[in-house]
C-alpha cells in the first residue's frame, strides 16, 4: 500500500501545525505542572472543527477522512499530550459511535452538539475490577418500564470531570455473557451520575480523568446506544478506530521528543564538537528517526483502510502496539541524549517521556494488542 498525503491533508497539516506551535506548545509546560485543564484551548479546537474531525458535515463534523484525523491527532499531541488525549478521546471514542450506531434522533440530540464542541464527550468502558477483561462488566442495567436503570461505578474515565454526555457499557443479562453487555447514551447532569475525585497521573496531567458512578440512574429506553445485546460490539469497534487516534498521538509525543534530541545534540559540545558529531549519539537520531516514520506509516495504514469500509482491527492494533512502545523507547532516548539535564523538569525531554508511558495502557494494553493481532494471523492461516 503506497500512502502519501493529498494536498488539503498537507494543508491541513500545515495550519494544525502552525496553530499547535503559536497557541499550544508555549502552554503545555504550565499545564503539565499545574495539572490544568485548558478549557479555552480546547474552545478554539471547536473553532477549528477539530471535535468533529470525521463526522459528516450534516451532524455538525468537518467530514474530514480518517487520515486527517491521525494527522490531526499527532500535530496537537506533538505539543501538547494532554490536549491531544482529550480531542483524541472526544473524538475517537464518543463521536465514532454515535455516528456509527446512533439513531438520527440520537445524533440531533447528542452527536451535533459534540461535533461542534459544544459539549464534551466520555466514554466509560474500564471497570475498578474490569480493565482489560471488558467484557466482564459489573455495572448493570435494569429494565424499568421503558426505560432502564443503571447502577456501577466505571474507572479512569477521560474527560469525565468536564463532560457533557457518556457513553456507558452495562450488562442487562449475566448469563449472556459478552451477549448481556448493552451501551446507552447519558447526560452527566441527570440524577444518580457523579464523578469521583479527579486524578493525579505520572503523565499527560491536564487531562481530566475520574471514576463515574451510577446510583439508580433511569434513563429513557431512547437512550440505548445501538441494539440490546450489542453492547460489547460497539466498545470493541469503537476501540479499533479509537487505537488509530492513540497511535498518532504517539507519535506526536515521540517526534517532539526526537526533535528536541536532535536539536539539542547539534548544541550540546562535548570531545572537542557537538555531540552530534559522536557516533554512539547518531545511532540513537537514526533509530528514533526511523521508528517514528514507521509508526506513522502502520497508523495512515490503518486509517486508509478504516476509510475504505474495509477490515482494520489488526492493522489498528499493530499501530497502537507499535508506535505505543516506540513512544516510549524514543522519549527514552531523547532524554538520554539530553544526559541530566533530561532529568530536570526544566526540559521538556522529561514531560515527553512520562506522558509516552500511558500509551502503552489506554484503550487497550500491549498485552490486548498482541492477543488482537495473534488472533487475527491465526485466524487468516486457518481460511
Amino acid at each position: 500500500m503506497f500512502i502519501e498525503l493529498t494536498e488539503e491533508q498537507r494543508m491541513l497539516q500545515q495550519s494544525i501545525r502552525a496553530f499547535a506551535t503559536d497557541v499550544i506548545r508555549p502552554r503545555a509546560e504550565s499545564i503539565d505542572k499545574d495539572s490544568a485543564y485548558p478549557a479555552d484551548i480546547i474552545a478554539q479546537l471547536c473553532e477549528l472543527g477539530l471535535m468533529g474531525v470525521t463526522i459528516p458535515e450534516e451532524w455538525g463534523g468537518s467530514g474530514m477522512d480518517q487520515t486527517s484525523y491521525a494527522i490531526a491527532a499527532e500535530e496537537i499531541s506533538a505539543a501538547c499530550a494532554s490536549v491531544g488525549v482529550t480531542m483524541s478521546a472526544h473524538n475517537s471514542l464518543v463521536c465514532d459511535p454515535l455516528n456509527r450506531f446512533g439513531t438520527d434522533a440520537q445524533k440531533e440530540q447528542w452527536l451535533k452538539p459534540l461535533a461542534q464542541g459544544k459539549k464534551i464527550g466520555c466514554y466509560a468502558l474500564s471497570e475498578p475490577s474490569t480493565g482489560s477483561d471488558a467484557a466482564n462488566q459489573t455495572t448493570v442495567c435494569e429494565r424499568d418500564g421503558d426505560g432502564w436503570i443503571l447502577n456501577g461505578t466505571k474507572n479512569f474515565i477521560t474527560n469525565g470531570p468536564i463532560a457533557d454526555v457518556i457513553v456507558v457499557f452495562a450488562m442487562h443479562d449475566r448469563s449472556l455473557g459478552y451477549k448481556g453487555i448493552t451501551a446507552f447514551v447519558v447526560d452527566m447532569y441527570q440524577d444518580g451520575v457523579s464523578c469521583g475525585v479527579k486524578e493525579h497521573k505520572l503523565g499527560i496531567k491536564g487531562l481530566s480523568c475520574s471514576s463515574v458512578t451510577f446510583d439508580d440512574c433511569r434513563v429513557d429506553g431512547d437512550a440505548m446506544l445501538g441494539s440490546l445485546g450489542e453492547g460489547f460490539k460497539v466498545a470493541m469497534t469503537t476501540l479499533d478506530g479509537g487505537r488509530i487516534g492513540i497511535a498518532a498521538q504517539a507519535i506526536g509525543i515521540a517526534r517532539e521528543a526526537y526533535e528536541e534530541a536532535l536539536q539539542y545534540s547539534m548544541e550540546r559540545h562535548a570531545f572537542g564538537g557537538p555531540i552530534s558529531n559522536l557516533q554512539a549519539i547518531q545511532h540513537k537520531l537514526a533509530d528514533m528517526a526511523t521508528d517514528v516514520d514507521a509508526s506513522r506509516l502502520l497508523t495512515y495504514r490503518a486509517a486508509t483502510l478504516k476509510q475504505a469500509g474495509q477490515k482494520y482491527s489488526k492493522q489498528a492494533a499493530m499501530a497502537k502496539l507499535y508506535a505505543s512502545e516506540m513512544s516510549c523507547r524514543v522519549t527514552h532516548q531523547a532524554l538520554q541524549v539530553h544526559g541530566g539535564y533530561g532529568y530536570l523538569e526544566d526540559f521538556a525531554a522529561a514531560r515527553h517521556y512520562r506522558d509516552a508511558r500511558i500509551t502503552e495502557i489506554y484503550e487497550g494494553t500491549s498485552e490486548i494488542q498482541r492477543l488482537v493481532i495473534a488472533a487475527s494471523v491465526l485466524k487468516e492461516m486457518a481460511v
